[in-house]
Formats: C-alpha cells, sequence, structure tokens
C-alpha cells in the first residue's frame, strides 16, 4: 500500500469525527448565522497566520536526505502567503472590523492547535508537520466550497466575504495530488508514524475549535 493510502486508512475515524461536528455540518447546510461564520473565519485567521511561519520552520529543520521535500515546501510557502489577509477581507466583507480580528487573541483550542504544530517541528520530527497538511487541505477539499455556496445563499453576503472558502475548496484539490506525491516518497518509517501521529492529534485539535465555536441558528 502507498503511504499516502495508509495515512488517509489510519486517520479515517479521526477524520469522521471531525466531519460530524454539528458546527461542521451546520455550515455546509447553510444554516449557520452571520455571528457564526464571522467567528469562524476569526479563529481561521488566527492559525492561517502561522502557515507561512510554521511551513518555514519546517524547511529550516529537515535533515538533508529529505531535501527534496524542503523543496517542496518552498512551493507550498509560495501558495500559502498572505492567505490570512484574505480571511481578514472577508471578515470585513461581512461588515465585522477586520483590525479588530487582526488585534485580537485566538480562542484557547486555536491557540493550543497552532502550539502543538510548532511543537511538532522543534521537538519531535518535523515532517509530522505534513500530518497537520493533511488535515487542513483535506477538510477544505471536502467542505469548502459546498459550505460558502449555501453559507451565501443563506445568508445572502457578497461573494467578497468567501474568498477563503472558495479559493481552498478549488486549490487545495490540486494541493492534494501534490501532497500525496510528497508522502509516497517518504521512505522512513519514523517519518511516516510522525505524519500519521500528528495528523491524528491535528484532527482533534482542529475538531476542538468547531466545538468550541458559537452556533447560532438562522432565524425562521
Amino acid at each position: 500500500m502507498a503511504f499516502y493510502d495508509e495515512l488517509v486508512a489510519a486517520t479515517e475515524d479521526a477524520r469522521n469525527d471531525l466531519i460530524s461536528i454539528p458546527f461542521i455540518q451546520m455550515g455546509s447546510a447553510g444554516q449557520l448565522s452571520l455571528e457564526s461564520y464571522t467567528a469562524f473565519l476569526t479563529q481561521a485567521y488566527h492559525h492561517v497566520k502561522h502557515t507561512t511561519p510554521l511551513l518555514m520552520a519546517t524547511g529550516g529543520r529537515l535533515p538533508a536526505r529529505l531535501e527534496w521535500l524542503r523543496e517542496a515546501v518552498g512551493e507550498y510557502i509560495e501558495e500559502e502567503m498572505g492567505h490570512q489577509e484574505w480571511i481578514l477581507n472577508d471578515i470585513e466583507a461581512c461588515g465585522a472590523d477586520k483590525e479588530a480580528v487582526r488585534n485580537g487573541t485566538p480562542s484557547a483550542a486555536t491557540e493550543l492547535m497552532v502550539a502543538y504544530a510548532y511543537d511538532t517541528i522543534y521537538r519531535n520530527n518535523p515532517v509530522g508537520f505534513f500530518g497537520m497538511v493533511l488535515v487542513l487541505e483535506g477538510t477544505s477539499v471536502a467542505l469548502a466550497t459546498h459550505a460558502a455556496g449555501n453559507i451565501e445563499q443563506a445568508l445572502g453576503l457578497p461573494k467578497t466575504a468567501f474568498s477563503y472558502l472558495n479559493s481552498h475548496g478549488s486549490l487545495d484539490v490540486g494541493h492534494v495530488d501534490f501532497y500525496a506525491k510528497l508522502m509516497n516518497r517518504l521512505d522512513h518509517d519514523e517519518d511516516k508514524q510522525a505524519v500519521i501521529h500528528c495528523a491524528g492529534m491535528v484532527y482533534k485539535l482542529y475538531g476542538d475549535i468547531f466545538r468550541s465555536l458559537p452556533i447560532i441558528a438562522l432565524e425562521g
């Protein structure tokens, strides 16, 4: 079995637990209020702003035998830079204060997920960070574009309020294929196990962010 397939199989239960969270189910169905959607974007900003620094840290700590993976990290960095600003613009299009979000603090759940990602890179095995990549990109492909369309229709918001969700739903389809090819090149068991372990942890930690968000249903 190719390692990517092994990884997906090993994390299937954790992925299903994430997708079954009520906030995600209601968001996909377009049943959440503007307040709930803005709360989601706020926490997204507070973890997405760390994506580029986390990728840079990963690239800097990879061993020489994984030079090919360091080059791939450079491609990821080029793709991901500035995405947090898209989220702030979406927040502004929702009628909220994007500068208040920029200068605010994350929820405890968001802070813990980000801290775990840095810990994986600096204390454990930097290759493990690709477990977090699996969770965030895989979830985007499965849910983002579908949720954006339903929320847009339900709330009557402009398309400019959905640049983050729409771009990630479409962008990450290509990313997943790129990611799978990278994971299938890993040939050290400790690296593979680090990715599986991190993915399992991040499915839980990312799920905790959604569990902590306010579920305010649409009225009427």
